[in-house]
C-alpha cells in the first residue's frame, strides 16, 4: 500500500490506494479569472480567502494555491497567500507554479509538508525542482511529459513518469512522495483520451506503485454539461486506480461521483461519509414531533 502524506503544522491529508479519494481544491488560481488576477496583483486577497473557506466547507481535503499572473511578482504573491491561508486554516496545501523561484518562496514560508505542483520529465527542470522538494521534505506532482511534449501513446507517458520517479529516488525522494499526473486531454478533441488515461493509471499503480492525480476538468473542455462528464470520468478513473484529483469541490456532481466511487470500492465503511454528506436534515420541528408522539403512545 502506498500512502502520500501531505500536512500542515497540525493536520494531515493522506492520498493512498486504500484511502478515500482525495479532492485537491482548484479554485485559488487566477488563470482565466480576470477579477481574481487583478485583485491578487494589487495585494487584495479577500477573494482568495473566500474561495479557500468555501472549498473547505464543500469538502476539499487539500487546497491548490496558484499565483500565476502575467507581469506580477509571483514569488511574493504566492508566499503571501500561503501565509494568509495558513493563518485561518490548518488545511494542507499544494503549492502550484511553473516558476521554480515561486515554488521556493512558497516552500520557505510553508508550515508542514507541502505537495509541490509540479515537475516534468525535462532534465533541466528535474535538476532544479527535485533538490528543492528534497530540501523541504515535500511531496511532488510528476507531470508525464518532457522535452518532446505530450505523447498520445500512454506507454510513452508511462516511460516519462518512470523516469521522474527514478530521478526522484536519486535525490532521496521515495516513490510514495511522487504523485503522478498522467495528463488528461479533452475527450471532445481526442475521443480515446479517457481510455488512454485509464490504461496509464492502472500501470502507474501496479508497476510503479505511485499515487496519481490530474486536472479533472480538462476531460470535459469544450463540451456541454461539463460537470456530468467530469463526474463520469472521476468514477471510472477511481475504479482504474486514481487516488486524487485537482477539482472543484463545490460542484455537486464531482463530490457525488467521488463519494459514490468510494462506497463502491469499499473505502467508505457503512457508507458513513456518503450518509453524512447527503442525508436530509429533518424538517423543523419534525424530530421533536415524533418523540412527543412516541411518549404519548407509551403513556
Amino acid at each position: 500500500m502506498t500512502d502520500t502524506i501531505i500536512s500542515s503544522a497540525t493536520r494531515e491529508a493522506v492520498i493512498g490506494f486504500e484511502r478515500p479519494f482525495t479532492i485537491i481544491g482548484e479554485r485559488i488560481n487566477p488563470t482565466g479569472r480576470k477579477v481574481l488576477a487583478a485583485e491578487m496583483k494589487e495585494g487584495d486577497y479577500s477573494r482568495v480567502e473566500a474561495d479557500a473557506k468555501a472549498q473547505i466547507a464543500a469538502g476539499a481535503h487539500i487546497l491548490d494555491v496558484n499565483a500565476g499572473i502575467p507581469l506580477a511578482d509571483e514569488p511574493k504573491i504566492l508566499a503571501e497567500i500561503i501565509q494568509l491561508i495558513q493563518g485561518f486554516t490548518d488545511m494542507p496545501l499544494c503549492i502550484d507554479s511553473s516558476i521554480v523561484e515561486a515554488l521556493e518562496a512558497g516552500l520557505n514560508v510553508y508550515q508542514g509538508k507541502a505537495l509541490v505542483n509540479s515537475v516534468t520529465g525535462e532534465d533541466e527542470q528535474m535538476e532544479r525542482v527535485l533538490p528543492l522538494v528534497k530540501k523541504h521534505g515535500a511531496a511532488v506532482v510528476a507531470i508525464s511529459n518532457d522535452e518532446t511534449g505530450i505523447s498520445q501513446d500512454p506507454d510513452v507517458r508511462f516511460d516519462v513518469a518512470k523516469k521522474i520517479v527514478e530521478r526522484a529516488a536519486d535525490y532521496g525522494i521515495p516513490a510514495c512522495d511522487v504523485v503522478v499526473d498522467p495528463l488528461v486531454m479533452p475527450i471532445g478533441a481526442i475521443n480515446s483520451s479517457g481510455l488512454q488515461v485509464f490504461k496509464l493509471i492502472h500501470r502507474l499503480r501496479t508497476e510503479l506503485k505511485v499515487n496519481t492525480t490530474c486536472g479533472a476538468s480538462n476531460i470535459s473542455f469544450g463540451l456541454p454539461n461539463r460537470d456530468g462528464i467530469n463526474g463520469a470520468f472521476l468514477s471510472m478513473a477511481i475504479q482504474a486506480g486514481m487516488t486524487s484529483a485537482i477539482a472543484n469541490p463545490m460542484h455537486t456532481e464531482v463530490i457525488a461521483a467521488t463519494l459514490g466511487a468510494d462506497v463502491m470500492m469499499g473505502r467508505d465503511p457503512d457508507c458513513m461519509n456518503w450518509i453524512q454528506r447527503f442525508r436530509e436534515a429533518p424538517a423543523e420541528g419534525e424530530g421533536r414531533g415524533r418523540r412527543a408522539g412516541g411518549r404519548r403512545r407509551r403513556a
